[in-house]
């Protein structure tokens, strides 16, 4: 083995030590600092999150309609010129990729405005 190669499991194993002492680390700071602000961080570690479901839901069926819009675009509308003719059927990955994340993103967007219209209505309840 190179020194190179010698490497690349200590850096593993030494970057994955810091990722979990960091996330104990900023945990233990968060829960202090609640504390002293006399919050209960208890109180907040088990809080139900009662749109997930919809929430996945939503980004789930945007990123299938991206995806098939795209592939509807791809084999249907976009057709690429080359010397032997034109050329179809999957030549045009950005556009998976961008309708995938623009359809995502859209039902998490949704996603949001369903769960605000429902904490605006609900919170002059409390």
């Amino acid at each position: 083995m190179n020194g190179a190669e010698v490497l690349i499991p200590i850096i593993m194993f030494v970057g994955g030590f810091a990722m979990v002492f960091g996330i104990v680390y900023l945990k233990t700071r968060q829960n202090l600092a609640m504390i002293e602000k006399g919050m209960n961080p208890k109180e907040f570690a088990n809080r139900p999150a009662p749109y997930k479901n919809l929430k996945w839901a939503l980004l789930l069926i945007g990123s299938g309609v991206g995806l098939f819009l795209a592939y509807i675009l791809d084999n249907f509308v976009l057709y690429t010129r080359t010397i032997e003719g034109w050329r179809d059927h999957g030549h045009n990955p950005p556009i998976y990729f961008s309708l995938i994340a623009i359809g995502g993103g859209l039902g998490l967007f949704g996603s949001y405005l369903i769960e605000k219209k429902w904490w605006d209505a609900n919170r002059d309840k409390q």
